[in-house]
């Protein structure tokens, strides 16, 4: 069975393009840091066409978190504005790419924040 934080990547590349994108290019790669392991995905991001893979390569915006918080935030469990508010994620390089996929995440239940429905999963 594959964990909330795996299908919504998997989901992210096998739609290949989101239109709530089309005037956004770069990478966006997420470092889940668990003790001495960290663990990568790359969202790449074209005009609203998307690519994600697990590399580590260098990347415009760096997410620095838990696997715990982005599974969270994948399941629609979390908000990823608030979470990095309160400082539970990190991010170097520039901050509007994440403010623009942070969109792309399901909204918490209950929560007043408007996302497509296409991005309610249910995990």
């Amino acid at each position: 069975m594959l964990d909330a934080t795996t299908r919504f990547f998997e989901n992210l590349d096998r739609r290949g393009y989101e239109p709530l994108l089309t005037k956004i290019s770069g990478t966006l790669r997420f470092d889940l840091n668990d003790g001495p392991q960290t663990r990568h995905w790359l969202l790449a991001i074209d005009r609203g066409r998307l690519r994600v893979s697990q590399e580590t390569r260098e990347a415009d915006t760096v997410v620095g978190t838990t696997p715990e918080l982005l599974e969270e935030l994948a399941a629609g469990r979390e908000n990823g504005m608030a979470a990095l508010i309160r400082g539970d994620m990190t991010v170097t390089g520039d901050i509007r790419l994440v403010v623009q996929v942070d969109r792309l995440f399901p909204a918490p239940l209950g929560s007043r924040e408007p996302r497509p429905i296409f991005h309610r999963e249910v995990y």
